[in-house]
């Protein structure tokens, strides 16, 4: 499995299921839009401190992120 894959599957999945737009969220994360679009096509290996933004900006547990 290659995790940065399979979390860039995790944020989209929790951010659709949210209605929330990879422009939105890139805004409430203080993050750019196209960095989430990296993240979510696994192309970026993310910093801690990057997955603490999205989960804060999705109100959801850090680890949620991480449950394959």
């Amino acid at each position: 499995m290659d995790i940065k894959v399979a979390y860039g599957e995790k944020v989209k999945a929790i951010r659709k299921s949210q209605n929330v737009s990879q422009e939105k969220l890139a805004e409430l994360a203080d993050l750019d839009r196209t960095y989430i679009s990296d993240i979510e096509n696994g192309k970026r290996n993310v910093s801690i401190e990057t997955v603490y933004k999205i989960a804060k900006a999705l109100e959801k547990p850090m680890v949620s992120f991480f449950e394959f």
